[in-house]
């Protein structure tokens, strides 16, 4: 599934249209969390029936496209059974219990109540929510795809306004000529990552460097009076502040986790558990500017792409052990060089690196150069976890 992003154009009428869709989009979804809150046993067919009892009763939900009030209950509904599988998992904590949702920001349609122009510049809506023709303005070429392949159009609003996404039914895969070479990575806040061969790469820092104008920004929006157009330009303008320091980390983890995916046939990764890092308070800030869960994401992206094995290996005792000689080596977080009795002197990361490489080989029963199909290696769904081989998690 491709999912294609255009800017879009319209009058203030239309754009009103647009809020009041989104509205009525999650008061469906909320409505869905209710009927399952207050009736034991309601499945996922019963929010589907409930989206026509809501057309029924409220004229605004009625004005939405049916299918759309259908996705919206699938929303709920996902919100839902994440909430069973935690539970049936048994995780430690919170479980997830569903919640109404208060900040809803998309609302979104099927495959009717839309339709797309001839020349794919333009979109139309044509339920009765008048929010009529949008241009589009994007770098992408929808001439390839036919309108048939299309399943879902989403209409999603940001800081710096309304964008139109396109969810394309077609799998993308490119052939790359295999390069022979395995990696680890070692991600920390000192360096963005550093491999198993020594290569290190600077952590960007987005957000500290930029946190000087958001403070800024967000001082002006505690100056104005709550309810005012003043404070609804302040906030827009810290809205767009945050959304410009999102946009640097999704490109940098993109074109990072490209390169490092073409360039190897195998890498293995750290299985961070981010949710419970971020809760040692004075590293919260930097581990969350790092976006380290963002790199994992678009490295098992790519490798299902280019056909490369991604590997996710535990990463306990990774910068203890010592990659010579296994032997545990105790450091502090200030201690920035590895030493072994081994005789064994480099740098921690790169020390960490080589463990987690090793891991990953042992884990995938890698021998030679490339041992494994690549074909096999699929991204997220077959990102092997330390203790599984590769072939047996895909088999299963």
């Amino acid at each position: 599934m491709l999912v294609f992003e255009f800017k879009a154009y319209g009058k203030s009428a239309q754009l009103v249209a647009i809020d009041d869709a989104i509205r009525t989009a999650k008061f469906i979804r909320n409505s869905c969390i209710r009927l399952w809150m207050d009736f034991i046993g309601t499945g996922k067919n019963d929010l589907q029936k409930y989206c026509a009892v809501l057309a029924a009763n409220f004229p605004f939900a009625n004005e939405l496209n049916s299918m759309a009030r259908q996705a919206s209950a699938e929303r709920a509904w996902s919100s839902i059974s994440r909430f069973y599988d935690n539970c049936k998992k048994g995780i430690p904590g919170l479980k997830g219990y569903p919640q109404f949702q208060k900040d809803c920001r998309s609302v979104e349609y099927k495959t009717s109540g839309w339709k797309l122009a001839d020349n794919r510049k333009s979109i139309t809506f044509t339920d009765k929510k008048g929010i009529g023709r949008l241009k589009l303005k994007g770098t992408r070429d929808l001439h390839f795809y036919q309108i048939s392949q299309i399943k879902r159009v989403r209409l999603v609003k940001r800081a710096d306004g309304v964008y139109v996404q396109f969810c394309i039914d077609i799998e993308r895969s490119l052939d790359i000529e295999p390069t022979g070479n395995t990696v680890g990575l070692d991600v920390g806040l000192k360096e963005y990552y550093t491999d198993s061969e020594g290569r290190m790469v600077e952590n960007p820092k987005f957000l500290r460097i930029g946190e000087k104008v958001v403070k800024r920004s967000q001082r002006r929006v505690s100056r104005k009076v709550k309810g005012s157009k003043n404070r609804g330009k302040a906030r827009l303008i810290l809205g767009k502040r945050h959304l410009k320091i999102s946009r640097q980390r999704k490109d940098h983890a993109v074109k990072l986790a490209r390169c490092v995916v073409q360039s190897n046939d195998l890498i293995a990764y750290e299985d961070l558990r981010i949710k419970n890092m971020v809760k040692n308070h004075c590293l919260a800030k930097s581990i969350n500017d790092a976006s380290w869960y963002q790199f994992r994401v678009w490295i098992e992206y790519f490798g299902k792409v280019f056909s490369r094995v991604t590997v996710a290996v535990n990463p306990q005792y990774s910068t203890q052990e010592c990659s010579r000689c296994n032997e545990i080596v105790k450091k502090t977080l200030s201690t920035r060089t590895h030493v072994c009795k081994c005789g064994c002197v480099m740098d921690r990361d790169k020390n960490a690196a080589r463990i987690i490489l090793s891991r990953g080989l042992g884990t995938v029963g890698h021998t030679g150069t490339f041992a494994l199909d690549a074909s096999n290696a699929w991204g997220d769904k077959t990102s092997t976890q330390s203790g599984e081989t590769l072939i047996e998690q895909v088999m299963s």
